[in-house]
């Protein structure tokens, strides 16, 4: 497994530094017969204050877990009722996502490139650690089997699962951030958009650019992954095809690939199975 770069390990040493502070409190709203929902409030880097739902079966635990790891939007839904008949979830709203809004409000689009060309002040940073963060507080829950957390999502739950550890297994659907710098060349759709269109604005800035992509690219983060991954992968011609799936999974130690049939019960149900069997092996 390969040294990890200073940019990360700063990130995760000031993570470090950062008391969690974490409140729950009850979320009758969105509490069912079977389960009780919570609202988590938690201290990340700089101090900022994150939300997350919260949700555990009731009866006896601990139970596995799945963590929902903060994507490329503005809204954050609460887990189905279907997943949180069985599992413990949480459900991650990063920074500058609508309930961790607060100081500040992520465009969409525009986060990508908010202030990219410093890594060091752009908002990648933090929410990286906000999604290491969601996994140290589930995995601290009672009623959580800190040893059964899966993590489903995009960029951040590639992020969670090289950075954060104990993670089992992690279902991971079309990173946007995975070779960013070249994609965006061939790929003219929002988000990957927003890169061109900077560089058209900042001409003088592309070299910057690309080397700050290259930090927030989890796929270099690659072999630090023990847990296993499934890959989930859209149709020929999507931006994240089975060819590109293949090419990240060569550079996952226990990548498995899943191409999308584009009907979404069968897709959700296939996805569903995997984790199960993941969780039990």
């Amino acid at each position: 497994m390969s040294d990890l770069a200073p940019f990360w390990r700063d990130v995760l040493s000031d993570l470090n530094r950062q008391p969690m502070a974490a409140t729950i409190d009850p979320l009758d709203l969105r509490s069912t017969d079977f389960a009780r929902c919570h609202a988590v409030r938690l201290s990340s880097v700089d101090d900022y204050r994150l939300f997350a739902y919260f949700s555990a079966p009731d009866g006896s635990g601990p139970h596995p877990a799945i963590l929902h790891a903060s994507g490329y939007a503005s809204v954050v839904q609460v887990p189905s009722y279907e997943e949180r008949r069985t599992y413990a979830s949480l459900a991650m709203c990063a920074r500058g996502q609508r309930l961790s809004d607060r100081p500040y409000a992520a465009a969409f689009p525009g986060l990508l490139t908010d202030r990219i060309e410093d890594p060091g002040r752009s908002p990648l940073r933090g929410i990286v650690a906000d999604n290491i963060r969601a996994v140290e507080f589930l995995s601290g829950q009672s009623e959580v089997d800190p040893d059964r957390i899966v993590v489903v999502g995009s960029d951040m739950a590639l992020f969670a699962t090289a950075l954060a550890p104990g993670i089992r297994a992690a279902v991971v659907a079309d990173p946007l951030l995975v070779n960013l710098g070249t994609l965006a060349h061939t790929v003219h759709d929002y988000p990957h958009e927003e890169i061109n269109d900077y560089l058209r604005a900042f001409p003088d800035r592309e070299e910057t650019v690309r080397a700050s992509l290259e930090i927030f690219d989890p796929s270099r983060l690659s072999d630090r992954i023990a847990a296993r991954v499934l890959l989930s992968c859209g149709p020929p011609g999507s931006y994240f095809d089975r060819g590109r799936a293949e090419t990240l999974a060569r550079r996952i130690p226990r990548a498995e690939i899943y191409e999308r049939t584009g009907r979404g019960y069968l897709d959700r149900i296939a996805i569903e199975r995997w984790i199960a069997e993941a969780i039990a092996a």
